[in-house]
């Protein structure tokens, strides 16, 4: 990519594949009804984007599942259910950041939340003997902790301003085409991961 210096990726659907059909069979199991009108994104309560902007912390957002589902479920059930979603890391998407990492600064930007953060850290850590996750990045941005969420343009704001980048210079990666816009309103260039397709798909 000529005139790129800067890349940054989003996390699930372009790096981390996910696995929501799992998800869907987990809650379904443990007797949820109509997951589809309540976990749907669209659909889905306010609590969750308060969970992922780190406005509430994770007994609330337990808590607040729990009434969701309407079932007496306790805080480890819900746990496994809520992560389902997350698969795993392949290895030639790994490869690709450290190759990379030669060329260009790399930053992440993901809309996620505690719960989830721990365990991704986790997963990554158990499949790459013991490396941690974030050192693929200059900076690793996540909701939660960041306190603002794609894809409100104060949030891609904050990025460029934080570490100094050039918009016209900076590669937006991301799954969600809602994301990307954000993105582009805040002068970012934007490559949407389609269905289908995947980053190895893109022309680096």
């Amino acid at each position: 990519m000529q005139n790129i210096e800067n890349l940054i990726f989003d996390l699930g659907g372009v790096i981390l594949t996910l696995d929501m059909p799992r998800a869907e069979q987990y809650f379904t199991d443990l007797g949820v009804k109509d997951y589809n009108a309540l976990f749907r994104s669209g659909n889905v309560s306010s609590f969750f984007k308060e969970y992922e902007v780190g406005a509430i912390a994770d007994e609330e957002f337990l808590n607040a599942l729990r009434n969701l589902s309407g079932l007496s479920l306790s805080d480890e059930q819900l746990i496994t259910a809520w992560n389902a979603m997350l698969g795993y890391f392949p290895e030639e998407r790994i490869a690709l950041l450290n190759r990379l990492k030669n060329k260009y600064r790399l930053f992440l930007f993901s809309n996620t939340n505690a719960l989830h953060l721990t365990t991704f850290r986790k997963m990554y850590r158990d499949a790459f003997g013991g490396s941690a996750f974030d050192d693929h990045f200059e900076r690793a941005y996540y909701s939660h902790l960041l306190r603002m969420r794609k894809p409100d343009k104060a949030s891609y704001a904050y990025i460029i301003k934080e570490n100094q980048l050039d918009p016209s210079k900076t590669v937006f990666i991301d799954d969600s085409m809602i994301n990307i816009e954000g993105a582009r309103s805040a002068g970012l260039h934007g490559i949407h991961v389609k269905p289908g397709m995947s980053v190895l798909d893109i022309d680096w």
